[in-house]
């Protein structure tokens, strides 16, 4: 198996062809119909990816977001039949790693499925840069001995900066690179995200540079 897939959805004819395709690409998929039992299942068992509605009985996708999120670090794929822009930012802000529309493509779903499963990395880096350090594997922001509490995204945009010192990046190379693919019209969770950032980390108050009329870059020399 190449991985294990939660999925909590209530239209049963979408779950059942979900379901039909992942196991034709040999994940293991469990399916839950009901937010709650969805919530009694992510504190039992371990998913390597959970695809997710927004409305469900019971309990919504989006409080069921804030608890797995919670919990770990699992990817986190949202469906809904809504697709306004405003519900698309909430949902990446919540710390959702993926959005998709109904009604869904299934070549779609499996693509970005793989997506999210292949790019696994080794996440044993620690980066250190003057009072802030970085422990990749951990997920642990600290500076000045103070542990920086992160939403996964703003995580995943720290080191991807800190990675790539001095380089500037678009919004749109942003959102392609950190949330792993082009999501066009979307770009003011880019800005939302860093200043988060600014706000939390005193490092990136003082180093994480807005290029005017292009983007945003970490530069150290500051």
């Amino acid at each position: 198996m190449k991985g294990k897939i939660l999925i909590v959805e209530d239209e049963t004819k979408l779950l059942e062809v979900m379901t039909l395709y992942l196991e034709k690409e040999n994940y293991e998929v469990t399916c839950i119909s009901d937010g709650k039992l969805a919530e009694d299942a992510i504190f039992t068992e371990t998913f390597d990816l959970i695809i997710l509605d927004v409305m469900l009985p019971n309990k919504d996708g989006w409080a069921l977001l804030r608890k797995i999120k919670t919990l770990g670090n699992t990817p986190v794929i949202m469906t809904t039949a809504r697709g306004e822009e405003d519900d698309r930012i909430f949902g990446l802000e919540l710390g959702a790693d993926d959005y998709m529309v109904k009604p869904i493509s299934m070549r779609e779903l499996i693509l970005r499925v793989n997506l999210r499963m292949n790019s696994k990395v080794d996440n044993s880096t620690t980066l250190v840069f003057n009072k802030l350090t970085i422990s990749e594997n951990k997920r642990e922001v600290i500076e000045e001995d103070k542990n920086i509490v992160l939403t996964p995204k703003e995580f995943d945009l720290l080191v991807f900066f800190c990675k790539n010192p001095s380089q500037v990046f678009n919004r749109e190379q942003l959102l392609s690179t950190v949330w792993g693919y082009d999501y066009a019209g979307d770009s003011r969770t880019v800005d939302t995200h860093v200043k988060k950032l600014r706000e939390k980390i005193s490092f990136c108050e003082n180093h994480l540079a807005t290029v005017w009329g292009v983007g945003y870059k970490m530069d150290f020399k500051n």
